[in-house]
């Protein structure tokens, strides 16, 4: 084809989305922020033993690969010009922790996946370490409670128990990061130069990073032992950290923690906008401005994005949730009672009801507002009429319900209730599920039309870098977006009645399992710990 025949569509931006249950890489114009082309390929977990979750790093990557190469075929089919495509973004499923031998590029275990359980044992251990096993004993540096969630209990188990990562620290080779660390590494360079680097957004899930100073926290990294050459250099999430090595010869300008990423996607760039987020997970956002607010109520204080290095940090308020799509694909892969994720809407919409049928899916344990890892995954209320179909609409329901007591506990937090709530991600596609939402919060849910906000942030705040400019964030240069809005249908009293009895059963799930460190005969703190956590405090 001639230069001459391409379309000419001024700037474009890429977006690698990274996800927990898939990978993506979008394309969109800087000019009218449209999708031009996509490309997704499913990602496999690894379930090796109960409550361990892994991915491999490798067809992680090579999915990123396949992606782009396949999105820009796509692009040259419909005769766009690729090399418009300026910069690109990264946003990543957090928390997943990877290690790999920066001399051989080669992953040294399988990625440990955020929702993973085999650290309970490590977080008990842990605590004992702490005055009163005080689970948010850190929250104040890092907003986060003591949980097998985030990345530093990962790593220290992968410290404690894969040999030929504690050789390759001791040898000086080991690198550790969480997906965009891996992925940003291997494609500007890998071995050959690659860069070793994360965001604010992403480092503020570690729970090693003080997310008042903006650095690793060498008290927190003492605490749990963890070699602090291994980790990253932080950088703020827009801001050209090197030159993309493949086929396209091109930056990848930021990257954003996959909610961070969805937040800046919403537009919500003012203090007490939120958004909800319908993934692997779910996980609901509020914009705190440039203050940190602390959650009485079970939420996590985060970091929103900080969009350039000489902008300001924001905060958010978060409330995750562990299982959202997640208990969909549980139903197609483990259950097999649908053959794709979609026939669970039409299932649901062939009963309207779960005939008295609840579903905690507590398959890790529960996020907020609880943060209760020995809680398990039940199904109650069932009678001999009860068939898939009720299920299916109970597994719906239950993700609503789990919305509800976050956003709840958001509502006691800000002070200020939510009127309405934006929502994106790949379940919003289910209108049962979004009308179901709608009338368990009794406030309206609005939609984007177009749903893939967390990939369209990624792109917002690539395109925006200093150095690549072709993309404004300023409010009134940004494109106005049309949106679905789902009004509720039920009256209050039913929402709260069927509230009520989800909180009933969820109170059943608690304490099924439990996980105490084996002893190893060392005592469990020593006077050095005391006055490292003395100075924690």
């Amino acid at each position: 084809m001639a230069a001459s025949d391409r379309m000419v569509l001024g700037p474009l931006v890429g977006s690698i989305d990274q996800g927990t249950s898939s990978t993506r890489f979008l394309v969109f114009n800087a000019k009218t922020a449209e999708l031009l082309s996509h490309h997704q390929v499913e990602i496999q977990q690894k379930f090796p033993k109960e409550g361990w979750v892994e991915q491999d790093p490798k067809a992680i990557l090579n999915s990123v690969y396949e992606c782009v190469e396949k999105t820009c075929e796509k692009l040259q089919q419909l005769n766009i010009d690729i090399t418009n495509i300026k910069a690109i973004g990264v946003s990543n499923q957090r928390e997943t922790t990877v290690v790999w031998d920066k001399t051989t590029g080669e992953p040294l275990y399988n990625a440990i996946v955020w929702l993973d359980l085999r650290t309970q044992s490590t977080v008990e251990r842990l605590l004992k370490r702490i005055p009163g096993k005080n689970k948010a004993f850190f929250k104040f540096r890092t907003g986060l409670p003591l949980s097998t969630y985030f990345s530093a209990v990962k790593l220290r188990w992968l410290l404690d128990n894969v040999e030929e990562i504690r050789q390759a620290v001791d040898d000086g080779r080991a690198m550790f990061g969480t997906i965009d660390s891996w992925l940003i590494w291997s494609l500007t360079g890998g071995k050959n130069g690659g860069v070793h680097c994360t965001d604010v957004t992403n480092a503020s899930r570690t729970m090693l990073f003080n997310i008042h100073s903006l650095e690793w926290d060498p008290e927190l990294c003492q605490f749990f032992d963890i070699p602090m050459e291994i980790l990253p250099k932080v950088r703020s999430s827009s801001e050209i950290y090197g030159l993309m090595v493949c086929f396209l010869k091109i930056c990848p300008s930021l990257c954003l923690g996959d909610q961070s990423a969805a937040l800046v996607g919403q537009m919500c760039f003012q203090d007490g906008q939120a958004k909800n987020t319908y993934g692997t997970g779910c996980f609901l956002l509020c914009n705190t401005g440039q203050k940190s607010v602390f959650s009485e109520h079970g939420l996590l204080t985060t970091i929103a994005y900080k969009l350039g290095r000489d902008k300001p940090v924001c905060y958010a308020l978060e409330g995750s949730v562990a299982i959202a799509g997640a208990v969909v694909r549980w139903l197609r892969d483990n259950l097999g009672i649908v053959k794709t994720s979609q026939e669970v809407e039409k299932l649901a919409a062939e009963v309207g009801t779960s005939y008295g049928c609840y579903f905690v899916p507590a398959f890790s344990g529960l996020y907020a507002p609880y943060w209760e890892p020995s809680a398990r995954g039940i199904i109650c209320g069932l009678t001999q009429f009860t068939n898939k179909n009720h299920i299916a609409f109970a597994a719906l329901e239950a993700v609503c319900f789990q919305t509800r007591e976050i956003l709840d506990a958001m509502n006691k937090d800000c002070g200020i209730p939510l009127n309405q709530l934006q929502v994106d991600g790949g379940m919003t596609n289910n209108k049962v599920l979004m009308q179901l939402q709608s009338d368990i919060l009794c406030i309206p849910v609005v939609k984007p039309s177009m749903p893939e906000t967390t990939a369209l942030g990624a792109a917002m705040a690539a395109g925006a870098a200093e150095g690549v400019g072709i993309w404004s964030l300023n409010p009134g240069d940004l494109t106005a977006v049309t949106c679905e809005r789902f009004e509720p249908q039920i009256n209050p009293e039913e929402s709260e009645s069927r509230y009520a009895r989800w909180k009933k059963a969820v109170m059943k799930s608690m304490d099924w399992e439990t996980s105490e460190a084996p002893s190893n005969g060392k005592p469990e703190i020593n006077a050095s710990q005391v006055l490292l956590i003395s100075q924690l405090a």
